[in-house]
């Protein structure tokens, strides 16, 4: 279980600069005419006493004047007076930024050390809840072994098969098996840049049940406590994306991926296709993971050594010795092949996806699905596709107006508009031409 920060309860221990903080209390009081001195801490994410000190500091230098609103000084309502809201003016010219103060650079490396999967004493997965967790998915026993393996090394690895495998599927529940949760701050500072971090959308709230126990003031709520991350990118990956980027308009950093996946799971999709050589990737970030360090640089040239922790997990449609010679191949902690099911579990798994979609499985049904279909055209057995094919007769059958029923003209319609225009598209003499409705005549053409 991750711990936030203790609160701070001077400016001294924020770590910060008191100019830092009137900088940000005055651009939070900019937009209003009063504001009560705890609203203010909560948009800071600061302690009441910090804020008092701030605030005091503010009164001193005719920025901000102080009324009454009620019977203690927690009723205090302050308000920029001229002077400050020139000044908050010019702050907001250098920088827009304008939320929960920063932590700093060292902080964050000290909280990255202690909640590290590689730590010793870190949680990991177990094999009976690995299987557990991949039962519905009907892998091979070999092949869930090796993903278990894998977790508990928290070593990169590289999934790759034919596209359609589960591979991008496996990665994503690998990423929500990761076991603990993270202290994840808002914000960063580097020298006198902030960083934006926190992103609602990779770092997501742990149950309230993880919760239980946590005294909410006590802890630095500059930081969150959140699930392990598990950023994924695909082929919109660039040289750019690897390094931290100016937002001109905001006068803010913003992190790149791989920070933001610091104490979680960074996965590589469609390896092959970015814009950066395989092996390039492999490089920028195998030795800064050896190292726990890595080297962004800021605008001017400028570097910044950061922590970086996290588990890279690559996926790819490509043979590995496409992408990678021996050297980089050895560099990757572990290689698993992801193909084509059993028939035995391809057949679980056809069962198992008409449950979850509420349709009436149909033995004969799947016996024509192996035996007509996917036998003379070769296609492999595939995870992918039993969804696939019983959400297209889902499709129809909405388009319809009716409920889905898995039949055999359901089956076989659903499967040519999977892979007609594909090589061993079609698989049956008995597929009807198109347009066809397998729920019955077409209404239209009876009209005619």
């Amino acid at each position: 279980m991750a711990t936030l920060p203790p609160q701070p309860k001077t400016v001294r221990e924020t770590g910060l600069e008191l100019s830092m903080l009137v900088e940000l209390a005055a651009k939070a009081m900019y937009p209003g005419a009063k504001i009560p001195l705890p609203v203010l801490a909560g948009k800071l994410r600061l302690s009441i006493g910090v804020m008092r000190e701030v605030l005091d500091a503010m009164v001193a230098e005719q920025m901000a004047e102080a009324g009454w609103g009620g019977d203690t000084d927690l009723d205090l309502q302050y308000h920029l007076t001229a002077a400050g809201k020139q000044r908050a003016a010019e702050y907001f010219a250098r920088c827009r930024y304008a939320g929960p103060a920063p932590v700093t650079l060292q902080a964050y490396r000290e909280v990255c050390l202690r909640q590290s999967t590689r730590q010793a004493d870190a949680r990991r997965i177990g094999a009976a809840e690995m299987a557990a967790a991949f039962a519905d998915d009907h892998l091979d026993v070999a092949v869930c072994e090796q993903l278990g393996a894998s977790l508990q090394s928290s070593r990169s690895l590289l999934l790759y098969g034919p596209s359609g495998s589960g591979k991008s599927t496996l990665a994503r529940k690998l990423g929500q098996l990761q076991q603990g949760l993270v202290a994840v701050p808002h914000a960063l500072l580097v020298d006198q840049d902030i960083i934006q971090f926190y992103d609602p959308l990779v770092h997501l709230a742990p149950s309230l049940a993880a919760r239980q126990g946590e005294n909410q003031r006590s802890v630095d709520a500059r930081w969150s406590l959140c699930q392990r991350p598990v950023v994924q990118v695909g082929a919109e990956l660039s040289q750019e994306m690897l390094d931290l980027r100016f937002d001109s308009a905001n006068g803010v950093y913003q992190a790149p991926p791989h920070f933001m996946a610091n104490g979680g799971m960074l996965v590589v999709d469609d390896l092959g296709r970015q814009r950066v050589a395989p092996a390039d990737l492999l490089n920028r970030w195998t030795t800064p993971l050896e190292a726990g360090i890595d080297q962004l640089t800021a605008d001017g040239g400028h570097k910044i050594g950061v922590p970086f922790d996290a588990t890279l997990v690559f996926v790819t449609n490509y043979a590995p010795q496409r992408l990678l010679d021996d050297a980089s191949m050895r560099r990757v902690g572990y290689k698993i092949q992801i193909g084509a099911l059993t028939e035995q579990n391809y057949r679980a798994l056809f069962r198992h996806q008409c449950r979850l979609l509420r349709i009436t499985h149909d033995d004969a049904v799947a016996e024509h699905l192996l035996t007509r279909l996917h036998g003379p055209t070769g296609r492999p057995l595939l995870a992918s596709y039993p969804r696939e094919l019983l959400g297209r007769i889902c499709d129809f059958a909405s388009f319809s107006g009716i409920a889905p029923r898995l039949t055999i003209a359901t089956l076989e319609q659903a499967w040519v508009s999977m892979f007609a225009g594909c090589v061993n598209g079609f698989a049956s003499p008995s597929l009807p031409p198109a347009p066809y409705n397998a729920y019955g005549s077409d209404p239209l053409l009876e009209r005619i």
